[in-house]
């Protein structure tokens, strides 16, 4: 069996330009080795759980590529049971440009990037819009810290395939949170040594 991913991402035409820069031997025996990137496992829920944002591109009626960025509080994009994850749509700019492209075609691509650890996954799936009753509980359930509205719509997306992607030029990233919980130990440690030699320094 082919690699899932590869399997949809190498188009006859990627196979001739592989061919004409050298790599098409490479890339010709991981499609033809085992079955594998299309089946989460372990790794791949805890890692998508714990993201705050992604990346999610779609293709609109005109052959456009759309590109948007998708946040929330970490864990808002869900694992909704097997090969299954959806997420909340949070009030922004009420284009709906996704979702008016998922309408024609449900076929999106999502990339999700932990910038600190320089890791990538990269998933092939089918999206659905759903609001209503066919909003599933567990996105419900998902507040963001900017706005205290109902969660009224959302995503689900049912995954085709995945790949982890190579790490290199990746540049570190990292959030507010993060620089915090490294820099105030700190700054309260330089506060404590700044108190105790005020006080050597008023003794006679």
């Amino acid at each position: 069996m082919a690699d899932r991913y590869l399997e949809i991402a190498t188009t006859d035409a990627v196979k001739q330009l592989q061919e004409r820069w050298g790599s098409r031997a490479t890339y010709g025996r991981l499609q033809s080795g085992p079955d594998r990137h299309h089946q989460l496992g372990p790794e791949e829920i805890a890692f998508i759980e714990a993201q705050d944002s992604f990346f999610l591109a779609s293709i609109n009626e005109a052959g456009w590529p759309y590109v948007q960025h998708r946040g929330g509080p970490p864990g808002f994009l869900k694992i909704l049971g097997e090969n299954k994850l959806g997420f909340p749509d949070f009030k922004g700019n009420r284009q709906y440009l996704s979702f008016g492209n998922l309408l024609r075609n449900p076929k999106v691509s999502l990339f999700i990037i932990d910038y600190p650890a320089r890791t990538r996954l990269k998933i092939f799936g089918h999206a659905t819009l759903v609001e209503g009753d066919a909003l599933p509980q567990e996105l419900r359930e998902v507040s963001a810290s900017e706005s205290n509205s109902k969660v009224e719509r959302g995503i689900v997306i049912q995954i085709e395939a995945f790949d982890w992607n190579c790490p290199k030029y990746i540049v570190p990233r990292y959030t507010l949170d993060q620089v915090r919980g490294v820099v105030e130990p700190l700054v309260k440690r330089i506060n404590d040594l700044e108190a105790e030699l005020a006080e050597v320094s008023r003794k006679p």
